[in-house]
């Protein structure tokens, strides 16, 4: 039988693994951030590779994903990245949570590629414009430094589930620069105000939408969110996609603007955002992170299979 309760709006209790989750992250937080910027973020990167990887199945995750999308990588290759990927994403965690520390680090950082005339152009004539990047470096490298370059920047961002630790994420991304706008629908609303005052937005793409559009990414069926492009199309933005690329060092990054997005309709923009990505992707293929499951080949098959009529 069907529940009649009607749901509540209100978000679920914290779980016990959401209070152990929230105890270790600000206990890494709280050691990390004792030492030198210079230390604390090679140090999570290893702590990220080696221990906690392993731990809650990134390493797996990590040659999943590698193996469905390049069948004949080397295995060599594989265990290289398995180690690589999540050291980027553990320095790309404590340099979010480093505040004025990180920004110091990019503030000043040139705009360089082809988008970059664009970008300038777009400020100069109060124009809005959508920056799309995905998870690739530091995806908050290029916003950290465009606020304080003075770009009128906004940022959409979707709510942690561990609601004990939302509260300390959101405070991080809104020290690098503000206004953030949670994925709600009064987020949502205030972010279309944003935009229609001229404001810039700075979004990420390559996550799994449920329900979005039938498009690839890696040659692979991956549905994506086309929510980019059509904010674009109605506000007449510019769409530039934006990287925040690390350095050899493992503490610098450059930035780099591609080609602006032609507009046209809202999938062929958004397969055009997802197939600039894959080839910086594959530029940088251990600063992608395939820690997230950006496949999810069970689905697509069910999801197939739906379309398929009689």
């Amino acid at each position: 039988m069907a529940e009649t309760k009607p749901k509540s709006n209100a978000p679920e209790p914290p779980s016990l693994s959401d209070h152990v989750v929230n105890i270790v992250a600000r206990a890494v937080l709280g050691l990390a951030r004792a030492l030198p910027y210079r230390w604390r973020v090679p140090m999570v990167g290893w702590f990220m590779s080696r221990i906690a990887a392993p731990l809650v199945g990134w390493s797996k995750r990590v040659r999943d994903n590698l193996t469905y999308v390049f069948p004949d990588m080397p295995e060599a290759e594989i265990r290289r990245l398995m180690r690589a990927v999540p050291d980027n994403a553990g320095r790309t965690f404590i340099e979010i949570y480093s505040g004025q520390d990180f920004i110091n680090r990019v503030k000043d950082l040139p705009l360089e590629g082809p988008g970059a005339e664009a970008l300038t152009a777009a400020r100069e004539a109060g124009k809005p414009v959508v920056l799309v990047t995905g998870h690739i470096g530091n995806y908050d490298v290029a916003r950290a430094a465009l606020f304080a370059q003075g770009f009128p920047m906004g940022a959409l961002y979707r709510p942690l589930g561990n609601t004990l630790f939302n509260e300390r994420y959101v405070e991080a991304i809104s020290t690098i620069g503000s206004p953030v706008f949670p994925a709600s629908r009064d987020g949502i609303g205030a972010l279309m105000k944003h935009m229609r005052g001229g404001g810039w937005l700075g979004i990420l793409i390559d996550v799994y939408a449920t329900r979005g559009a039938d498009l690839t990414f890696f040659g692979k069926p991956a549905p994506t969110a086309v929510s980019a492009a059509e904010w674009a199309l109605k506000f007449g933005a510019t769409v530039i996609p934006v990287y925040g690329l690390r350095q050899d060092n493992g503490l610098d990054f450059r930035i780099h603007l591609s080609d602006p997005i032609p507009p046209t309709d809202p999938n062929t923009m958004t397969q055009a955002l997802n197939d600039d990505l894959e080839r910086i992707a594959r530029q940088h293929l251990e600063q992608w992170f395939w820690i997230h499951r950006r496949w999810k080949p069970e689905r697509q098959l069910a999801r197939a299979a739906a379309n398929i009529g009689p």
